[in-house]
């Protein structure tokens, strides 16, 4: 009487029950992962074009107000 009894089936059961529910958590965070990264990366955005007068229109305008003089 009192004797202790290894239950096998429910250890098993138990160890079963953690792998699925370790992979559903990998799987979830894995994925959060990929969305807080594709959240974060910047769109495609061309880079802006200036506007206005070049450098070397500048210093030809430079050039001809000193010839003026």
């Amino acid at each position: 009487a009192g004797a202790s009894i290894f239950a096998y089936g429910s250890f098993l059961m138990a160890v079963i029950n953690f792998f699925i529910i370790a992979f559903v958590v990998f799987i979830l965070v894995k994925m959060v992962n990929r969305v807080k990264a594709a959240a974060e990366k910047p769109d495609d955005v061309a880079p802006e074009v200036k506007t206005g007068p070049s450098q070397v229109d500048v210093l030809l305008e430079i050039r001809d107000a000193l010839k003026n003089r």
